[in-house]
């Protein structure tokens, strides 16, 4: 699974830092596939593509936020998530929406850093 931040997030920024795979933005950001990670084009399963600089949407506009497809829960760097044990409120947590076993989150962790 992923990490999410609920809106109970402070805006304090600890979290950004520890994240391995720059999955992790402050509100209002966009973001990019390739940023902290060695992406340099993403093919999507319906065909289509997009560069690891293409700026992607905020998921969020008033907090930090993760996103979802870069987050591998720290697996293969850390043993617990970074973002979560930074937390000064504890509003980094299990995403229930978005469930992944260990071995899907560490072949994400390889797909993510893969040599290009």
């Amino acid at each position: 699974m992923a990490i999410v931040i609920t809106d109970e997030c402070i805006n304090c920024g600890a979290c950004e830092p520890e994240c391995p795979n720059t999955a992790i933005y402050e509100g209002g950001m966009e973001w990019t596939w390739g940023g902290g990670t060695k992406l340099t084009l993403v093919e999507f399963p319906d065909g289509s593509s997009a560069s690891g600089t293409d700026k992607q949407t905020p998921v969020s506009d008033e907090f930090y936020y993760i996103v979802s497809d870069k987050c591998t829960e720290c697996t293969g760097f850390h043993e617990e998530p970074q973002c979560a044990a930074v937390c000064p409120v504890d509003c980094c947590v299990d995403d229930p929406d978005w469930r992944e076993t260990k071995e899907e989150l560490l072949a994400k962790k390889n797909w993510l850093h893969a040599e290009a």
